[in-house]
C-alpha cells in the first residue's frame, strides 16, 4: 500500500484547519514536524500547540518528534488522532524503551534516522519498530533537495523487513519528495512518502498529492 502524507511545515501555521483541509480528499496522513531549536536549528510547535492540531485535524496525524532527550517527552505530545509517532534514533538514550512506551501509548511507532547514521541502527530494534523513517535530507528546514544517494540505505531497510516477514511496518522516505523524486524511492522500497513543499507550494495541493500517488503506483 502507498501512503502519502503531506508535512504541513511547508503550508500556512495561521490557517492549519484550512491547509489540512485542502489535501483532505486524497492524503492518506498529516505529517506533522516538531521541532524544539536544540535537536534542529529550527522550532515549529511546543506540546500544547503539537496536541491541539493532532485533535482538530480532519485526518490522522504522523507526528515527527525532532526533539532533545525525547525518550522523556514522548507522551506530551500525544493525543488520540495520532496514529503514529516518531522519534530520531541518534536523540534517544534507550531507543528500544522508547519505541516500547510509543507503541504503549496506542501508536505505530517510528524511527527516524538521519542521512549519516547507517542503516545498521535499526536491525536489532525492528521488534519493536512500526515503521522505519529514512531521513532524505538533514532534518530541521522544508525545502531541501533529495539526497538520491541514500536510496541504497533504504533497499537495505527494505531487505530487513522482507527476511523478518515483518510486511506490516512501513518504510518512510522524508526530504525532497517530489514528482521528480517519488519514483526513484519508491523502487528503492519505500511505500510512505512525505512530501511538504512539492505539495503546499503547488497549485492544488490535494492534486499534488493524487499526482505523487499515481507515481508511486504505477512506477
Amino acid at each position: 500500500m502507498i501512503r502519502i502524507c503531506p508535512s504541513i511545515l511547508n503550508a500556512n501555521f495561521d490557517d492549519l484547519p484550512g491547509e489540512i483541509e485542502k489535501v483532505a480528499a486524497t492524503a492518506d496522513l498529516i505529517h506533522l514536524d516538531v521541532m524544539d531549536n536544540i535537536f534542529v536549528p529550527n522550532f515549529t510547535f511546543s506540546p500544547e500547540r503539537t496536541r491541539q492540531i493532532i485533535d482538530f485535524s480532519s485526518l490522522p496525524i504522523d507526528v515527527h518528534l525532532m526533539v532533545a532527550e525525547v525518550d522523556k517527552k514522548v507522551g506530551q505530545y500525544c493525543s488520540d488522532n495520532a496514529v503514529s509517532i516518531t522519534v530520531h534514533y541518534e536523540a534517544c538514550e534507550d531507543p528500544l524503551q522508547t519505541l516500547k512506551e510509543i507503541r504503549g501509548l496506542g501508536k505505530r511507532s517510528g524511527l527516524a534516522i538521519k542521512p549519516d547514521t547507517p542503516i545498521e541502527v535499526v536491525e536489532e530494534l525492528l521488534p519493536e519498530i512500526d515503521m522505519i523513517v529514512v531521513m532524505t535530507v538533514e532534518p530541521g528546514f522544508g525545502g531541501q533537495s533529495f539526497m538520491a544517494s541514500l536510496m541504497p540505505k533504504v533497499e537495505k531497510a527494505r531487505r530487513y523487513l522482507e527476511q523478518s516477514n515483518l510486511d506490516d511496518v512501513w518504510l518512510q522516505i522524508d526530504g525532497g519528495i517530489s514528482l521528480s523524486t517519488i519514483e526513484i524511492a519508491r523502487r528503492a522500497g519505500a511505500d510512505t512518502f512525505v512530501a511538504g513543499s512539492a505539495v503546499y507550494k503547488s497549485d492544488n495541493p490535494g492534486d499534488m498529492v493524487e499526482q505523487l500517488r499515481l507515481l508511486a503506483i504505477n512506477c
